[in-house]
């Protein structure tokens, strides 16, 4: 589905706006924990990537020309064309999972999430910067209402998904600590759940 994400200029411009707004710092945030050999879930045009210094770090999104942006920032980094719900990564291969504004877009997050799982090792981490279903109910119905057009305007993304509540149900506990709220954006670090 074509929309405002697959449109690396108009993606980069608007994400560019939103952290000027407040967004850098969560991102900085998202990157900074990241160890060891990173896959960048749903990369995009590659904002995270030179952030995931210090890392082996691959990136990973559905779109050739988000990729060719990608490339542009983090020329040694390399770059995979594939889908969240069929990694093409062996089992426990990732020590860190990186997800930043990318499960509201993934087609079937159950699928994706249980995939991120299979790619971790037993004590790798998910960190995760996600805008979410809203708390309050009657945002939540504005959410619910718009969804139909947003995901055809906005190539996939469903604004009211309840993304923490998907990645509990996938066998990852959250972490409370870091974890933060603002409006309807959401941070975390979350691990596979003890089982």
């Amino acid at each position: 589905m074509r929309g405002v994400e697959q449109i690396p200029w108009l993606y980069d411009l608007i994400c560019a706006i939103a952290e000027w707004r407040g967004l850098a710092r969560w991102r900085r945030w998202l990157a900074g924990g990241a160890t060891g050999r990173t896959l960048d879930l749903g990369c995009g045009t590659g904002r995270n990537l030179p952030l995931l210094a210090g890392t082996r770090s691959i990136g990973l999104d559905p779109a050739w020309s988000s990729l060719r942006r990608a490339r542009r920032r983090a020329a040694g980094v390399a770059l995979v064309q594939g889908s969240a719900e069929a990694l093409p990564f062996r089992d426990g291969v990732f020590d860190t999972v990186v997800s930043g504004l990318v499960l509201c877009s993934v087609p079937d997050p159950a699928r994706g999430l249980a995939e991120v799982r299979r790619v971790l090792r037993p004590d790798g981490t998910l960190r995760a910067l996600e805008h979410v279903r809203a708390t309050v109910a009657w945002r939540a119905r504005v959410q619910d209402l718009i969804q139909p057009a947003w995901t055809w305007v906005a190539g996939g993304c469903h604004p009211n998904r309840d993304t923490e509540r998907a990645v509990e149900r996938a066998g990852f506990t959250i972490d409370a600590e870091g974890r933060r709220a603002r409006a309807n954006l959401r941070r975390f670090v979350a691990r596979r759940s003890r089982s």
